[in-house]
């Protein structure tokens, strides 16, 4: 066997390789989606943590002391409930994939 046809048979079985697992590229917005659709409450609680933090910092800049403490509470139980369904989505798909 010369060196050319061991290189091309090396070609052929890597074609026939990515058609046999289906090797299919993503964008970065299909895995977004792919990724919202599977857990949604991660970005909900993102979303809320990110704008109790930013509605406690105006509510401190401009002095309203208690709304900031207020919200700076709420960012907590936010980033809590962010965690739980972290865990629970992993925890799903961990027994998804047995």
């Amino acid at each position: 066997m010369t060196e050319q046809s061991a290189e091309e048979e090396m070609q052929f079985d890597w074609i026939k390789l990515q058609n046999e697992v289906h090797f299919v590229q993503e964008t970065q917005k299909e895995k977004l989606i792919r990724k919202v659709s599977e857990n949604p409450l991660i970005p909900i609680g993102c979303l809320a943590t990110t704008g109790a933090l930013c509605y406690g910092l105006w509510s401190f800049r401009t002095g309203n002391r208690k709304m900031s403490q207020y919200m700076m509470r709420t960012r907590i139980a936010a980033q809590g409930f962010t965690v739980v369904a972290l865990v629970i989505g992993i925890g799903l798909g961990a027994s998804k994939a047995k």
